[in-house]
């Protein structure tokens, strides 16, 4: 590692081999569940690597991987007509083309000019509910036992907004299919926990469900004390390192982001007194005009809810401090969740911990 010169961290997208953070027992567990005839609900906050150990997991047992997230999909025409697509993609056309005259509305493929896509439509007049009974079959019929195929829905709790009746179906058709593994992850723990745990509801009871929480503070101390062990001859790592997770929280995201523009100020002997303070800053001064249009689309009791947070981290709330009724407050704190700005594990905290600095110095 001491002779490495490539930056070793990783925030924004997917994260993979070398940049993968120790996630060792969730690894095992989401692999345990892949190996076996059972399903997969995965909660955790927006940025916390869910993505990233489901597709490690599912590369790991070197087996077929459809990945779709429904934030992207429109109706149930769309949802199959996606599905499709993507199996398309992942299985020889040989191997489907005699499955797919088993569709009781056979779909209209084209080719694309260099032969890497295709379009899929089907005729006017067709049952969207058959059309996905008929998708899913097909991913069953072209799965194997040896070779099971893993299906990952992310933001699953988007399920009933496609369509209100879309869980219902979707629990009788899944429940049907076979040699398959299905994963759910979600951002909204409520929204999925009403999914996966109420009785009334469709998939009560369907997977097994598992809530990712951060990275515990000592595997994180670890994994980048030794990515930064290149710069241990001239500074202080230790107290670098404690003063990166003092900042996150050991927010898996932010982690990275901080200690990637750490690592190029090390690498760049631009390390000041305070280098941690140095690279937070530098990262507020880029995003200063993005969340200055993040703070202008909230509303007042919001903002009031943000600040009282932002000034609170390391205290023991009270939400009477605010100043406006507590009902507000809940009802505030409720929907900066659902929209990401806040998560909650033992309570509610903003959830960029580079945004709360932010906001504290707009305070001043």
């Amino acid at each position: 590692m001491k002779t490495r010169q490539d930056n070793p961290f990783k925030f924004g997208t997917v994260v993979e081999d070398e940049y993968f953070t120790d996630r060792t027992e969730e690894l095992k567990i989401v692999k345990s569940i892949l190996h076996s005839e059972n399903h997969l609900v995965l909660i955790s906050p927006r940025r916390y690597g869910k993505t990233s150990l489901v597709l490690k997991s599912a590369k790991e047992t070197s087996r077929p991987l459809l990945f779709l997230n429904l934030e992207s999909v429109t109706d149930k025409k769309d949802f199959a007509v996606t599905l499709l697509k993507k199996l398309l993609a992942l299985y020889p056309f040989e191997k489907l083309k005699f499955l797919l005259k088993n569709f009781r509305f056979v779909p209209t493929l084209s080719m694309s000019a260099l032969g890497d896509s295709f379009d899929i439509s089907f005729i006017t007049k067709t049952d969207d509910n058959v059309i996905l009974e008929d998708v899913f079959a097909l991913m069953s019929k072209i799965s194997d036992k040896e070779n099971k195929l893993i299906v990952v829905f992310d933001e699953f709790q988007q399920v009933d907004e496609i369509d209100k009746n879309l869980s219902k179906l979707l629990r009788s058709i899944m429940q049907l299919q076979q040699n398959i593994n299905f994963v759910m992850l979600g951002s909204q723990e409520s929204m999925m926990r009403t999914i996966f745990e109420k009785k009334k509801s469709p998939f009560y009871h369907f997977a097994e469900l598992l809530t990712l929480k951060k990275i515990p503070r000592e595997d994180f101390y670890l994994y980048l004390q030794n990515r930064l062990s290149l710069f241990e001859d001239k500074y202080n790592i230790a107290d670098i390192t404690e003063k990166i997770l003092d900042f996150t929280d050991c927010h898996p995201y932010y982690t990275q982001k901080l200690a990637f523009n750490i690592w190029e100020l090390l690498k760049d002997e631009m390390a000041s007194d305070d280098i941690v303070q140095t690279a937070i800053d530098y990262s507020n001064e880029i995003h200063d005009m993005d969340y200055e249009r993040l703070w202008s689309s909230f509303k007042n009791t919001d903002k009031k809810v943000l600040k009282y947070l932002s000034v609170s981290r390391n205290t023991q709330h009270d939400y009477s401090n605010i100043g406006i009724p507590i009902s507000t407050v809940f009802s505030s704190l409720k929907r900066m969740a659902q929209s990401g700005i806040l998560i909650k594990e033992n309570r509610y905290e903003i959830d960029d911990p580079f945004f709360a600095v932010w906001i504290k110095k707009i305070l001043v």
